[in-house]
């Protein structure tokens, strides 16, 4: 697992998590090349509306950067908050 970042990809089920009081948030992925889809974005009832899945676009983000990556938000979610966080919008395909 790679520590420098607070979200962990789990390939085997293309998805990132971020673990918050016990509970997984995560985001399920497809990659094409340096292109990172998302299709969905999930936070456990207990957690929504507590800033978690805010927290793991966040740390996606990071990775993405870090990646060079480009990402393609098909999420609802995914989306709104790349509009709300500008200072990620670089990242945007």
């Amino acid at each position: 697992m790679d520590n420098t970042f607070p979200v962990r990809d789990n390939p085997s089920r293309q998805r990132y998590e971020l673990e918050v009081d016990g509970q997984i948030v995560f985001l399920t992925y497809r990659r094409d090349g340096n292109t990172l889809y998302i299709p969905h974005v999930e936070a456990p009832p207990a957690l929504r509306g507590t800033g978690a899945a805010g927290r793991l676009m966040e740390g996606v983000m990071q990775v993405a950067r870090s990646r060079n990556l480009r990402v393609v938000p098909i999420c609802g979610y995914a989306a709104a908050w790349l509009r709300r966080h500008g200072e990620w919008r670089d990242l945007v395909a």
